[in-house]
């Protein structure tokens, strides 16, 4: 992402910063970070983990809505949004709004991560199958993976940290696409992670793609 920014000032929004997963990797790249979360907790946990950066003025923590933002436009050069749009009423409206807030020629990152029910509003029964095993299946493969290299991991399955626990987790990718096209983007890309949630190749995925439409996903954009 950093590399695809043009002329960069290194001026980064991270919307929904939770406790600053991608707000520290910001910081440790130069960006002069202004994270965004509605949560007073999440905020003060910032706080605490990046006081350095808020005592030089490379951090400025915001504890506000994201429909609340009053930002001017063009203001970044990067905006990254991780599993956040999906607890938005209208994340199609919000997302055209942080458009704006992008610079000409900044990029904007946009991750998803999986509920433990996306795959249930599948139209086949066969790809719902297919999605309940495959995505249980990952933290087996992984657990292997841990026990060839002879390290002593125990096996979680991960699809129980999500505890939101919505059945309208799943984004729609299209209309997320429609909103770069509209906006004249140079490009936007969308990776599934199918093939990359394993540490092993998790003989599925290969079905997997052909039945189901992915979930587990990132959107890079540039304007």
């Amino acid at each position: 992402m950093n590399k695809l920014v043009t002329d960069n000032q290194k001026s980064a929004l991270d919307v929904g910063a939770g406790t600053g997963n991608l707000t520290g990797k910001l910081l440790h790249m130069g960006y002069k970070v202004t994270a965004v979360d509605i949560s007073a907790e999440m905020c003060a946990i910032l706080q605490t983990k990046y006081n350095a950066y808020l005592k030089n003025s490379k951090l400025t923590i915001i504890n506000a809505p994201m429909e609340n933002l009053a930002f001017g436009a063009g203001e970044f050069d990067l905006i990254t949004c991780y599993s956040v749009l999906h607890h938005l009423p209208d994340y199609v409206t919000s997302l055209k709004s942080l458009s704006v807030l992008l610079k000409k020629g900044g990029v904007i990152y946009i991750d998803h991560e999986a509920s433990p029910f996306y795959w249930k509003t599948e139209p086949s029964s066969l790809a719902n199958l297919i999605k309940g095993i495959y995505f249980h299946s990952n933290p087996l493969f992984n657990s292997l993976y841990f026990q060839i290299i002879g390290l002593k991991v125990p096996s979680i399955d991960y699809s129980l940290s999500d505890y939101w626990h919505k059945k309208e987790h799943a984004l729609d990718h299209k209309s997320i696409e429609q909103i770069f096209k509209k906006e004249s983007y140079e490009f936007s890309k969308r990776t599934d992670y199918y093939q990359n949630s394993t540490w092993i190749p998790n003989p599925l995925s290969i079905i997997y793609r052909l039945l189901c439409r992915p979930e587990m996903s990132f959107w890079t954009a540039k304007k």
